[in-house]
């Protein structure tokens, strides 16, 4: 197995490899947090949408008042995971976040459809919907408040980076003798392993 010196850089060519085999969403990851309470203490699983992958990490946009962005300011670790089944691959990512400048969420945030872009003002993520009315309701009322001009970010709308200290990839095998690198950071460098599979 070949091991480049760059995961982040090996994550995206899989990235382009699974839109390439047809993959619907290649960029669609499940995004695992843990809550700082204690008296809670348990992982919550969700799919995200990665918006952005550099040497720096993973980003990826949502509200900070939702359940992962409370999550993530009690406590600032999380882990990704992508599964291409067009091309047996799954990738596993494990790390700090951060929350990126707000000048960066701005770019982006402009890049979004005008309807996304008033559903993020329109929603409170993660909290208690008294109906699919109240929704739509709020929506027209975004809708009207920034009738003929750009709609600015949200201050709550956040990005946040996962700085990867682990990423492993996993290839399908037959026999289940699966192929498994485990890519480590050590200081600025990426030390490699195989694992049983």
């Amino acid at each position: 197995m070949t091991r480049p010196p760059d995961p982040i850089l090996r994550v995206q060519r899989l990235i382009e490899d699974a839109r390439d085999a047809g993959a619907p969403l290649p960029e669609a990851m499940s995004l695992a947090t843990v809550s700082g309470d204690v008296s809670l203490g348990a992982p919550s699983l969700r799919m995200v949408i990665l918006r952005g992958a550099d040497p720096r990490g993973f980003v990826f946009f949502t509200s900070a008042n939702s359940r992962k962005g409370h999550d993530l300011r009690e406590c600032p670790r999380a882990a990704l995971c992508f599964w291409w089944p067009q091309i047996d691959t799954q990738v596993r990512i494990e790390g700090a976040v951060d929350v990126i400048a707000d000048a960066e969420a701005d770019a982006y945030f402009a890049t979004r459809p005008r309807d996304s872009q008033i559903g993020a003002w329109a929603s409170r993520q993660s909290e208690t919907l008294d109906s699919r009315e109240a929704l739509e309701a709020d929506f027209a009322a975004a809708t009207a408040r920034f009738d003929g001009i750009d709609v600015p970010r949200p201050p709550f709308w956040k990005g946040y980076r996962v700085i990867p200290t682990r990423i492993e990839f996993w290839h399908d095998r037959p026999g289940r003798l699966h192929d498994r690198l485990l890519y480590e950071r050590d200081g600025l460098e990426w030390r490699t392993r195989l694992l049983y599979p």
